[in-house]
């Protein structure tokens, strides 16, 4: 992700995915969208990982808190706002369309979901509101391997891929967050 975010350091506006995109980047919100997206959330994916790590909640919960609380904030004021944004022009038509912004609003509510709970000092809804707002953050990644694993296999046409995944990209990811939280949580609590 590091590598494809750094293809646009400086600011370009024809390489990588926004090569595709030139029918919308006359577009100024979409620009702006797109950039804030890409980097806001190499740095959300970035702090997420540290945020499950128990020798970092326990030995250094001030730091912690701190970039659990960065992790938060670029995701409510920039990552899924800009993500929405950037949803309603995705490639593959209506369907990927609606599956990028409900991915964002999903992502949204559910990591809002998360801070309210920790600001209640309710840690286990707090858990689980996490897990599944860091299972969507995922979807960068988990979009581009199914990618790369649906074209291998089957040769799709582009846009039939893109709407293939714009769905897999983030929805088995939840899925699969779900079951963590059932298995893990079962007998304590669940929402």
């Amino acid at each position: 992700m590091l590598e494809i975010t750094l293809q646009y350091i400086p600011i370009k506006l024809d390489v990588a995915f926004l090569a595709i995109k030139q029918d919308y980047i006359h577009l100024l919100h979409y620009r702006i969208a797109f950039f804030i997206h890409v980097f806001s959330s190499i740095f959300v994916l970035l702090a997420g990982f540290t945020q499950f790590s128990k020798y970092i909640r326990k030995k250094y919960s001030s730091i912690h808190r701190k970039i659990g609380w960065l992790y938060i904030t670029f995701i409510l004021l920039f990552s899924a706002p800009s993500g929405l944004i950037i949803g309603f022009y995705a490639n593959g038509g209506f369907f990927s369309q609606l599956a990028f912004c409900m991915l964002a609003i999903i992502w949204f509510v559910c990591t809002y979901m998360a801070t309210t709970s920790i600001a209640k000092c309710q840690i286990i809804s707090h858990e689980i509101w996490m897990i599944r707002s860091f299972s969507l953050t995922l979807s960068a990644l988990t979009l581009r391997a199914w990618k790369y694993i649906i074209v291998a296999l089957f040769q799709p046409r582009p846009m039939d891929v893109y709407q293939i995944v714009a769905w897999l990209g983030w929805v088995l990811n939840l899925v699969i967050a779900e079951i963590i939280i059932f298995k893990k949580y079962e007998k304590k609590y669940f929402i």
